[in-house]
C-alpha cells in the first residue's frame, strides 16, 4: 500500500546523516613472492659490484709418472653491478579532512602510510619481474631479473638473450619472441639446462594464468599415474585441480602465481625459475617516511621512500621460459 498523504519520509530529509560502512576492503593482493623469498641486505653505494666465479669443466685428468709440473692460468672472476633505483609514494591531505569524522578513515595519514608502503613493496616485485636494463644517472633504474639470465632459458622463436654487458656495466634487455603456450617441455628443459649448469631451482613464479596450465599438466600420462585422491574428514573426497609442486628429474620446484606479473603482457609472459641463494635485494635507503617533508599550507603532507636494487649473485644459478601466453590462451 502506498503511505498515507503527508507521510514524512527519508527521501524529503535534508539532515540525515550518511552512514557508510567502516570497514573499507584493500582488494589489491600485497603478495611479493619473489622479494620475498630472496635476502634483503644493504649497500652503501648507488652502484654496488660484486664478482662471479665458477669451477672449470670436468675434463680427463690423467697424469704420467714422475711428470713435470706445468701451471694453468687462472681466469679472473667477472666483475659485476647493479644501479640503485629511488622509489617514492607520496600524498597530501587537507588538515579540515584529518580531523573530521570520515567513515573508514581512508582518508587519514595512518591509514595513507600503511596503504602506500604495501603499494611501494608491490613496485618492488614490479621492478624485478619487469624486463627493465639498468641505467645510471640520476635517474637511475637497477637491471630487472629478465635482464640477467643467458644461461638457463628457453624463448620463443627469433627471441635472444639480453645479459650484463662488461664493457658498459650495464645489463640489456632481451628481445621478445613468439609467443607461445606454456609446456611441460618448456618447463623441463629450463630444469635440465639449470641442473647441468649447477642450478637448484626451488621456485618458479609465474603468473596466475600460467599456473593455470602448469596445472593441466597432471593430465599429461606421464603424470597421471601419481596423481590420488585427498580424503576431507575421513568421509568426504576433494576433487583435486591443482598442484604446487613439480618434482621433475632435475629437482622439485613450487610454482608460485604471482598477481604482480599479471599486470600487463610484458610481466606475465615470462615464468622465473628460482634459486633463493642466488639473489638478493640491497638497500641503499630503506623504506621509510621523509619526516622533513616542509609544511607550506593548511595540509598534511606525506612521502614515503626507499632506494634500493637487485643484486643477482650469479645467473647460472637462475632461469627463465619466456614468451609464454601469459594472460589468456592467446596473449
Amino acid at each position: 500500500m502506498a503511505a498515507l498523504a503527508n507521510t514524512f519520509q527519508t527521501t524529503n530529509a535534508k539532515g540525515n546523516r550518511e552512514e557508510l560502512s567502516d570497514v573499507v576492503s584493500r582488494i589489491t593482493p600485497e603478495d611479493t613472492p619473489i622479494y620475498s623469498l630472496i635476502e634483503k641486505g644493504t649497500t652503501k653505494v648507488v652502484h654496488p659490484e660484486w664478482e662471479t666465479d665458477e669451477l672449470a669443466a670436468p675434463s680427463a685428468n690423467i697424469r704420467a709418472e714422475g711428470d713435470e709440473y706445468t701451471f694453468g692460468a687462472i681466469t679472473p672472476p667477472a666483475r659485476l653491478g647493479n644501479y640503485t633505483q629511488i622509489m617514492r609514494k607520496d600524498w597530501i591531505i587537507s588538515a579540515t579532512q584529518e580531523v573530521v569524522d570520515n567513515a573508514g578513515n581512508v582518508e587519514k595519514r595512518k591509514y595513507q602510510k600503511l596503504k602506500k608502503g604495501v603499494e611501494i613493496r608491490k613496485d618492488v616485485e614490479f621492478a624485478i619481474v619487469d624486463t627493465n636494463a639498468s641505467v645510471g644517472g640520476a635517474t637511475r633504474e637497477f637491471g630487472s631479473l629478465n635482464t640477467w639470465i643467458t644461461s638457463n632459458v628457453s624463448r620463443g622463436a627469433t627471441g635472444a638473450n639480453g645479459g650484463f654487458n662488461s664493457g658498459t656495466g650495464l645489463t640489456v634487455a632481451p628481445t621478445d619472441g613468439t609467443q607461445r603456450a606454456f609446456t611441460k617441455t618448456i618447463l623441463d628443459s629450463v630444469m635440465q639446462q639449470g641442473y647441468q649448469n649447477g642450478a637448484n631451482f626451488r621456485h618458479v613464479s609465474v603468473s596466475p594464468y600460467v599456473k593455470s596450465v602448469f596445472v593441466t599438466f597432471m593430465s599429461d600420462t606421464n603424470v597421471a599415474s601419481f596423481r590420488y585422491s585427498v580424503s576431507n574428514g575421513g568421509e568426504r573426497n576433494t576433487i583435486v585441480a591443482s598442484a604446487d609442486y613439480y618434482e621433475s628429474p632435475f629437482g622439485k620446484v613450487m610454482i608460485h602465481p604471482n598477481r604482480v606479473q599479471a599486470v600487463a603482457a610484458a610481466q606475465a609472459r615470462n615464468a622465473f625459475f628460482i634459486d633463493p641463494d642466488m639473489l638478493s635485494f640491497l638497500w641503499l635507503r630503506k623504506i621509510q617516511e621523509d619526516k622533513d617533508v616542509a609544511k607550506t599550507g593548511d595540509a598534511d603532507k606525506g612521502v614515503l621512500i626507499g632506494e634500493g636494487t637487485l643484486k643477482v649473485h650469479n645467473e647460472k644459478g637462475l632461469g627463465v621460459a619466456s614468451d609464454l601466453f601469459g594472460l589468456t590462451a592467446a596473449s
